[in-house]
């Protein structure tokens, strides 16, 4: 009995007969298909009919210089299946019903081929799908990501969430259409400012400035094809029919126009003469419209701008500072809504929860992660042995307990020691000593003497 087999007895999800009962949540998708589109990538496009596939905005470099970063960026953290204890500190754990999903979600991916899947469907279509297969325990023993244009929210008259796929065969779904209930489904989606159950991509806000991007630099390549020479008029002195208009032209065409033609010389007769169109000033200025296109790229996904090639570095002195700021504008909120859709998607109870290790964001800053485990150690707050792990070093014997110096006192026995009452008496003067050395002749002679 297969997976679909023991969930239709379980649940007895419905079939495609069953969906005209139910409302698509369908906004920014095609009439026709499933594919999204950009329908309003500037005001007005919508009720000029202009839209742009997603696909063509990837092909802007800097679009898809930030889609890779982050995706290959999150794909590097191990998913962890961590335990709360009494002390209420998070400690890695293994466990035979939920470990071996997270290290190994599906048989052909990795954990980093899925989470990079994961972000890629996120970041480009707005919506990432996950099915979850059950074993006979009725326990998560593998997640599929769907493609997210095959798949459709639907919203029942209860207000109940379904979703209707397509054909899956990767995840064993060779059916042409089936409606599952949101409870075998795990659903991340970007922004929603226009439906709860439909994620906006960061392609919708930049995806005018990716398409005039795309367009200068077609625009370019078309002039360097063409020897960067530009198209001309040719002048004729007096009237002219038609028919000779039309074989001017034919003639212009056919010697002197596409590829090959660049660097021939023309032969006017009839006192005709060429005169080439210039460039503006505007016309010329490229590469600076194209970098202002290539800037609005960038904070849509929240990226830094100099990660992605976009101006320098700020003159930071570690790196750990340069990972925080990218961390915190880009990386944090996918990172946590992976975390708690993974906890909640495979029925984890309270005290377990999947954490993301992103210290491995920072794996070769060797020297903020020693000075990290110095000052740790020298706190108290680690002990030697834990610092050792940290860089892959054997444990020493005496190492397991945290140490401190020892003219650190608590502040409470500081407190406890007793408050002179009496002030202390001030130094009495000392007598002058007396001279050695004799005054006058006459001490000297009654010295003497009496010696």
């Amino acid at each position: 009995m297969t997976f679909f087999d023991r969930l239709r007895r379980r649940l007895g999800f419905r079939t495609k007969t069953a969906v005209g009962a139910m409302t698509p949540a369908d906004w920014g998708m095609s009439s026709t298909s499933w594919r999204p589109i950009i329908r309003e990538a500037f005001t007005g496009a919508w009720q000029r009919n202009i839209t742009y596939s997603t696909e063509s905005v990837l092909s802007f470099s800097t679009v898809w210089s930030c889609i890779n970063l982050i995706a290959n960026d999150i794909s590097k953290l191990p998913m962890l299946l961590v335990r709360r204890d009494a002390n209420r500190i998070w400690s890695e754990i293994e466990n035979p019903a939920y470990s071996p999903v997270l290290r190994e979600p599906n048989h052909y991916q990795t954990s980093i081929q899925f989470l990079q899947y994961w972000m890629f469907s996120k970041l480009i279509h707005g919506n990432t799908y996950v099915l979850k297969n059950r074993d006979q325990r009725n326990v998560v023993d593998a997640l599929h990501i769907l493609d997210p244009t095959r798949v459709r929210p639907l919203v029942a008259p209860n207000g109940d969430v379904y979703y209707q796929i397509g054909s899956d065969v990767l995840s064993g779904l060779t059916e042409n259409s089936v409606v599952l209930p949101a409870s075998e489904i795990i659903h991340d989606r970007g922004a929603t400012p226009f439906h709860q159950l439909i994620g906006v991509s960061p392609i919708f806000a930049c995806g005018l400035a990716a398409r005039q991007g795309l367009t200068i630099q077609q625009n370019s390549s078309e002039l360097f094809t063409n020897g960067s020479q530009l198209s001309g008029v040719i002048l004729i002195p007096g009237p002219m029919s038609d028919e000779t208009l039309d074989k001017y032209g034919k003639q212009w065409e056919a010697k002197y126009s596409g590829p090959g033609s660049v660097g021939k010389t023309a032969i006017l007769d009839n006192g005709a003469t060429f005169q080439p169109m210039t460039m503006t000033a505007t016309d010329a200025q490229l590469i600076d419209q194209l970098k202002w296109a290539a800037e609005q790229v960038p904070p849509c996904f929240g990226v830094p701008g100099y990660m992605v090639g976009m101006g320098p570095a700020p003159p930071y002195t570690d790196i750990q500072s340069i990972y925080l700021q990218y961390y915190q504008q880009a990386l944090q909120n996918p990172i946590e809504c992976i975390e708690r859709l993974l906890k909640k998607g495979l029925g984890l109870a309270l005290d377990l929860d999947v954490y993301l290790e992103i210290e491995n964001l920072a794996r070769m800053d060797t020297k903020t992660k020693m000075e990290t485990q110095v000052a740790g150690v020298g706190a108290g707050i680690f002990t030697p042995n834990e610092a050792r792990a940290e860089f892959s070093k054997m444990p020493k014997p005496g190492g397991d307990t945290p140490y401190l110096q020892q003219q650190n006192w608590p502040l409470q026995q500081l407190a406890e020691r007793p408050t002179p009452t009496n002030p202390m008496p001030a130094p009495s003067a000392a007598a002058p000593e007396p001279d050695p050395q004799p005054k006058d002749f006459l001490d000297i002679f009654n010295k003497e003497m009496a010696a």
